[in-house]
């Protein structure tokens, strides 16, 4: 099988596959936000602490291929069909809903509230892969890290809107 988690078939193939996987998934995500960042992004009134935007692509970049490390590391231990990585995809998916939701439909207020949703689900994938190995589970803390300051910083916006 080509995602054989005893890695047979080539030495980091999982891993690779995680990451290439993780990286498409942050790639999806900028379908919705790069039209918007010189357009209705570069229109709205910024908190003080708002970081350049030239920062956020290095800093998902590392997020993405440490997301993608940990769940091959999990991955190794469980295989796919495990609530570890179940709650994995599940938080990628929210991830890129996240990025639909305030760039592409402007709706910051609900962006809000998945976004909350996505800090949970971060949350409780980091628990997770931190019961079955511990290097996981610490390589999803800066994850869930960037993503409460994104939630602030979403609420931020928000506010300075309404």
């Amino acid at each position: 099988m080509f995602f054989d988690r005893r890695d047979e078939g080539g030495k980091h193939r999982a891993l690779l596959l995680f990451i290439l996987g993780t990286l498409a998934v942050g790639w999806a995500g900028s379908v919705f936000t790069q039209p918007n960042i010189p357009t209705w992004y570069a229109g709205l009134e910024r908190p003080a602490f708002a970081p350049p935007n030239w920062i956020f692509a290095p800093v998902w970049t590392a997020l993405y291929v440490m997301m993608a490390v940990a769940a091959a590391r999990v991955y190794k231990i469980t295989g796919l069909k495990s609530a570890e990585l179940t709650a994995w995809f599940v938080q990628l998916f929210l991830n890129v809903c996240w990025s639909g939701i305030f760039f592409a439909l402007h709706a910051m207020g609900w962006a809000l509230v998945e976004i909350l949703v996505l800090d949970a689900a971060v949350l409780v994938t980091a628990i997770l892969f931190w019961r079955r190995d511990r290097l996981a589970g610490l390589l999803m803390l800066p994850y869930l890290g960037w993503t409460s300051f994104a939630t602030v910083l979403n609420h931020a916006f928000w506010q300075l809107k309404r």
